[in-house]
């Protein structure tokens, strides 16, 4: 772990434990790296990972203020819109066990539709994944995933059942520019009611997204679909005034 990614660690867990309170100043940048034993930039850094996780709000000339967190007690809500890491990722912090169950994995030439969304010809091979990923044992989220299997060598069923976006970012060492997502509340599928228990009759939410790499190419189609009341999402929009 980087000394930026600890820093913010220990300070997120004093805001949890209410050392810093709410709406309480946080020490100052130079107080922080002379605790810390490091440079204001990488203390800097720490506190850029916990403005976008909404946890404290930063402004030159008054420094870093703890927010009000009642909004924030939904344990799900920490699942970020603008965040590209994965699932695992965004759960690192959660004292809840994250797995995965592979359901199919085969490599296909993609439809009409996908082949546009990956930016890819319809004879290009792509990998069709569908995962169901579990909290605790139980059913949490179920993808479905499509990607170009000239980007992503070797993928095999050991890298599905652990971190598909750890293998990505960590091994293949591929850097993720951001990407598209749209959500929207659907019907449930085969799939959903199968998987995921949900009745005919229950509502999904479904994340449609397209990540890009660093040079401009689809790295990943997905739809990532839970039942209503087991997952949410946030974002932070913070002005720069």
């Amino acid at each position: 772990m980087a000394k930026y990614e600890e820093i913010a660690s220990v300070l997120r867990d004093r805001i949890a434990d209410g050392v810093y309170g709410e709406d309480s100043m946080l020490p100052t940048q130079a107080e922080l790296a002379k605790e810390f034993g490091a440079s204001r930039m990488t203390v800097k850094k720490a506190i850029e990972i916990l403005i976008i996780e909404g946890l404290i709000y930063s402004k030159q000339g008054i420094g870093t203020k703890v927010l009000n967190s009642s909004f924030w007690n939904k344990r799900d809500s920490k699942v970020r819109l603008n965040n590209f890491n994965g699932l695992s990722s965004d759960l690192a912090d959660d004292s809840r066990k994250i797995t995965s169950q592979v359901i199919e994995f085969s490599v296909e030439f993609p439809s009409k539709e996908i082949a546009e969304c990956l930016q890819v010809e319809e004879s290009s091979p792509v990998y069709k994944i569908i995962r169901l990923r579990l909290l605790d044992g139980s059913p949490y989220v179920i993808e479905h995933t499509y990607m170009p299997c000239d980007l992503v060598p070797s993928l095999d069923e050991k890298v599905l059942l652990a971190s598909v976006y750890d293998y990505l970012l960590h091994k293949l060492n591929l850097k993720f520019a951001g990407g598209y997502r749209n959500i929207t509340a659907e019907r449930p599928d085969n799939y959903d009611q199968q998987y995921l228990n949900c009745s005919a009759s229950d509502p999904v939410l479904q994340v449609e997204q397209v990540v890009y790499l660093g040079n401009g190419r689809p790295i990943e189609y997905s739809r990532i679909r839970n039942r209503f009341d087991t997952k949410g999402y946030s974002l932070l929009d913070v002005k720069k005034f």
